[in-house]
């Protein structure tokens, strides 16, 4: 069980995982079979289909913590086949068993996190593609799974909901793991109070710059928008031209990775 959690950013995470989980726990609370049964906002899954990926991403989130723990490589899951095609067969249960299992996989999760021994922490592990990262990174990974695919469950709970936290870490580790080469999006501009410029991520791509507020940002560059708050800056120019989410550019797929690559192996004081 850690001792220093007190002192690095492992706390911090470790409420607002458990904040967002209760959040996501209350909006599956609140559905029915047939809610359960109907089209989520990720193409051919429905709600039921989601509801399975994260509780099961819960269940391959502990084997990557049991790999941290005993040193013994544990795959996060056995395949990508296999993964998919468990989320198939449980896609189809009744709301009350989605509801059990979310809770019993987080609570699984959650006191595998909490006891997880000091020296665990920067264990290294790795999910289904590279890089390999540090296993406090696992805390972020968790809740980037969370908070967007309540998102995706198309319930109630949007991008504005998003706590600032949340967007201001994924925006930041989105851009981190960037590959330019598949960018037609030059630069990130993120925007603060009154429209102005408060970031700017640059060498992203050929293309011009975008820019909008913090959670429109996020929910494009992830997929869960179609580039609504979006606005495109042209090459050359300091100020966007035409409407929200006029002749937007294609960034690249999310995610390109599934952590950045320089992360530091002992938990720091904050993160980003």
């Amino acid at each position: 069980m850690m001792e220093w959690a007190d002192m690095s950013v492992l706390t911090v995470l470790q409420a607002e995982l458990a904040s967002a989980t209760n959040q996501l726990l209350a909006t599956a609370a609140s559905l029915s079979d047939a809610d359960v049964a109907a089209p989520s906002l990720l193409p051919g899954w429905t709600r039921g289909h989601v509801l399975a990926h994260v509780a099961r991403n819960a269940d391959s989130h502990l084997n990557l913590l049991t790999w941290a723990r005993t040193g013994v490589r544990t795959p996060q899951y056995p395949t990508f086949a296999a993964r998919s095609a468990e989320i198939e067969a449980l896609s189809g249960r009744p709301a009350a068993e989605h509801l059990a299992d979310l809770e019993d996989s987080a609570s699984r999760l959650a006191a595998a996190f909490h006891h997880l021994p000091e020296d665990a922490w920067s264990a290294t592990v790795e999910g289904m593609g590279p890089p390999p990262h540090p296993a406090w990174y696992l805390l972020v990974r968790r809740l980037r799974e969370v908070g967007l695919h309540h998102v995706d469950l198309a319930a109630g709970y949007g991008p504005s909901d998003w706590t600032e936290p949340f967007v201001l870490r994924e925006l930041h580790d989105c851009v981190a793991c960037w590959r330019p080469a598949a960018s037609q999006v030059g630069e990130v501009r993120l925007l603060g109070p009154g429209g102005r410029v408060t970031r700017t991520w640059t060498g992203l791509g050929a293309g011009p710059a975008v820019q909008g507020e913090p959670a429109d940002l996020l929910a494009w560059l992830t997929g869960r928008s179609g580039g609504e708050g979006i606005s495109v800056v042209p090459l050359g120019q300091s100020e966007a031209r035409g409407g929200e989410g006029a002749g937007l550019p294609v960034p690249p797929p999310w995610p390109a990775l599934p952590a950045p690559a320089d992360l530091p192996a002992t938990p720091p004081e904050d993160y980003p």
